[in-house]
């Protein structure tokens, strides 16, 4: 089956692409703008490179209402706070994803503490084990309702009890119990994983391969 996704609904579209790019990381952003501090999950998310450290944010609003307020508040101001989800916050998380009325502040919504960014405005989720603090390097509007932001990783933070070197910035990964999205209301656990060498290509002469 091939969908030509010019001559399909915009409905299709999405389910075709958020149930099959699985999983998806999720930044769960705070910002704060003229009406004081949201949050919001938004799965459209990743690691885009590391010189200089940035991420790449869809942002996407609903149709006849547009942008929420995170997206808003990251366009007017450029700063935001990418916050991952361990397990643990997974309920707190879905919370803030509700269609809550401008101006909620869904951080008191679902009861999250806050601790202070270092070099934006908007707070970081105190409870989240790592937390990007962020600045908006460009934005790319793809669509009515739909803009992509590359923001410029500024500092990262991660609880100590994570790190297995802080030197050499080794992470325990596995212990960080991240959730991702998979399609419709499903999440993926991180906890199954397994390791496979990167093969060099003399590796791939001495084995006879090529």
């Amino acid at each position: 089956m091939r969908y030509d996704l010019d001559q399909v609904p915009e409905a299709i579209a999405y389910k075709l692409l958020a149930g099959t790019v699985v999983p998806r990381p999720i930044a769960w952003v705070v910002t704060r703008g003229r009406a004081g501090l949201n949050a919001a999950p938004y799965s459209f998310f990743n690691v885009m490179g590391s010189a200089p450290p940035t991420i790449a944010l869809g942002l996407m609003g609903a149709p006849g209402r547009g942008f929420k307020d995170t997206a808003l508040n990251i366009l007017e101001t450029g700063e935001f706070v990418v916050n991952l989800v361990p397990e643990a916050l997974v309920r707190a998380m879905n919370l803030t994803s509700a269609d809550a009325p401008f101006g909620v502040n869904e951080l008191e919504l679902a009861r999250l503490k806050t601790a202070p960014s270092a070099h934006v405005t908007p707070p970081r989720i105190a409870d989240s084990p790592v937390a990007f603090e962020c600045r908006s390097l460009s934005s790319v509007v793809t669509g009515p309702c739909q803009t992509v932001v590359i923001g410029r990783v500024l500092a990262v933070h991660v609880e100590d009890r994570f790190l297995k070197d802080a030197g050499r910035a080794h992470i325990d990964t596995d212990a960080l119990d991240l959730v991702a999205r998979s399609s419709g209301s499903g999440y993926i656990r991180s906890h199954d994983r397994f390791d496979l060498q990167r093969p060099t290509w003399a590796s791939l002469i001495a084995e006879g391969k090529v």
